[in-house]
């Protein structure tokens, strides 16, 4: 962490400020919030597996099997089932 002389980076309204409130006493200023972005929202990556899911669960309502649907997009029985549970709930 890095010491800054308030003079040298304050407009004088807000040192005048400060220095009624605090004066000669050391002051932590925390750094801004940011909200982090959630998996795979930044680069995409999200959003295409939504809607590779969405098609596995219309394919499936419109009769194609698990099976079918495993070999079709490269993934285990169980990660298909799983899909098309989640959606029945």
């Amino acid at each position: 962490m890095e010491y800054l002389n308030a003079k040298d980076i304050l407009p004088p309204f807000l040192l005048k400020e400060l220095q009624k409130r605090a004066s000669g006493r050391i002051i932590y200023i925390p750094k801004k919030e940011t909200k982090r972005a959630g998996w795979g929202e930044v680069n995409g990556t999200r959003n295409k597996y939504e809607q590779r899911n969405s098609m596995i669960r219309t394919l499936y309502e419109k009769g194609v099997g698990i099976e079918e649907l495993s070999e079709m997009y490269y993934l285990s029985y169980e990660s298909i089932k799983k899909l098309v549970i989640v959606k029945k709930r």
